[in-house]
């Protein structure tokens, strides 16, 4: 195997990228880590700057390939290791730029090593010895892995990146026929609070448009797009992580994979969220909003998904990082990952120490957050299990 790093997805044609894609999983996907790239989302200037790596068979045929990134920062990555970065600054060390395996600002689980229908683990080790090699050679601080899903995690920790843990909520679907028949599965008080809060939001005249594929014409991303950005206005101070030109990029290639939820306040949009799909799982992953109404976010951003599940039959709804309060709207705690590899020994051993530590107070998170469950049992998925 030899293995390369380029600067642009554009390497490789869509055709051969996507071949190495196990599954519909969207973000993987080549149009969706170009429009990051070419609307300038993610770039050097922003400190996302693209170095993926690209693994070739002897025949030199593209086999497998690593969405890598050099990062001069540690924004939109949703795995928080700013205390890392401080007391390597304390102690007179770089901690950027570092190599991160990531989807940009999507802190979803899934494939973080792509190799068609081949085991990703059967590839660690060379990986994890060309992104070992590529750190010596750049002096970069150490390599990360994030959100993948639990097998390659496992292999990577066998080849030296200590592994983290981490807990989301996600939202299951156990068959449910319409959105009363979940609710009916609440205890008797939880399911008034949340028949109470959807009828708040009815008795304020709002009213959803669901839009995907072709529905969503161009004016619907330019004004998501101002929605995104006056909310992170309020919230952070900046225009957010996504150009106006990404959203347009997004919606003429993604737009079969992404549902576009709008509220309406008679004819007029005032908020909407944005969500991708695939065959099995929904994907919350960006809200924005001109006005101010009570209980508006939860409604678009959990209600109208898990609607939007009951009614195409999707099996999951992964609502996004961090969230207490999804709890009480029936998400359920599911266990994380990523990996990482530091350079530097006298940091290497400390902090995984750090995550030792670190794993038995999010086990002892996951299970208490399990008996806040609405539920009136509550038995949950396989899929919550710790791993």
């Amino acid at each position: 195997m030899h293995w390369e790093f380029v600067d642009t997805i554009h390497a490789l044609s869509p055709a051969q990228w996507d071949r190495l894609c196990p599954d519909d999983y969207p973000f993987t996907r080549h149009r969706f880590l170009a429009a990051l790239e070419d609307s300038g989302s993610t770039s050097a200037e922003r400190g996302w700057q693209p170095h993926h790596l690209i693994g070739r068979s002897a025949q030199g045929d593209a086999t497998v390939a690593l969405p890598l990134y050099l990062k001069q920062h540690s924004y939109g990555e949703y795995v928080f290791d700013w205390s890392w970065a401080d007391a390597y600054q304390r102690f007179g060390l770089d901690y950027y730029p570092k190599l991160v395996n990531a989807i940009p600002f999507t802190p979803c689980v899934g494939p973080r090593l792509l190799c068609g229908a081949a085991a990703p683990e059967d590839y660690a080790d060379g990986v994890a010895r060309a992104l070992t090699d590529e750190c010596e050679r750049l002096g970069l601080s150490g390599w990360h892995c994030l959100f993948p899903d639990p097998s390659l995690s496992r292999a990577l920790a066998t080849q030296g990146a200590a592994q983290r843990h981490g807990c989301q909520f996600h939202w299951h679907n156990r068959g449910y026929r319409d959105f009363d028949e979940f609710l009916a599965q609440l205890a008797s008080r939880k399911r008034k609070n949340l028949r109470k809060e959807r009828q708040g939001v009815e008795a304020q005249g709002l009213r959803f448009r669901w839009q995907t594929g072709a529905e969503l014409g161009p004016e619907d991303w330019q004004r998501f797009h101002v929605f995104y950005q006056m909310t992170y206005l309020k919230r952070s101070g900046h225009g957010g992580y996504l150009t106006g030109d990404c959203f347009r990029r997004l919606g003429e290639t993604c737009a079969d994979q992404s549902l576009m939820v709008t509220a309406l306040s008679g004819d007029q949009p005032v908020a909407a969220a944005l969500y991708f799909f695939d065959r099995d799982t929904l994907y919350g992953r960006y809200w924005g909003c001109l006005d101010e109404f009570n209980g508006l976010h939860f409604e678009t951003c959990y209600y109208q998904g898990i609607d939007f599940c009951i009614a195409r039959g999707l099996k999951r709804f992964d609502g996004g990082a961090q969230g207490e309060h999804k709890i009480a709207r029936g998400f359920e705690p599911v266990a994380t990952w990523s990996n990482h590899w530091l350079r530097a020994p006298e940091f290497a051993e400390p902090i995984r120490q750090f995550m030792r530590e670190e794993a038995h107070a999010v086990a002892a998170y996951h299970a208490e957050a399990q008996t806040l469950l609405p539920y009136k049992s509550s038995t949950t998925s396989s899929s919550n299990s710790q791993g």
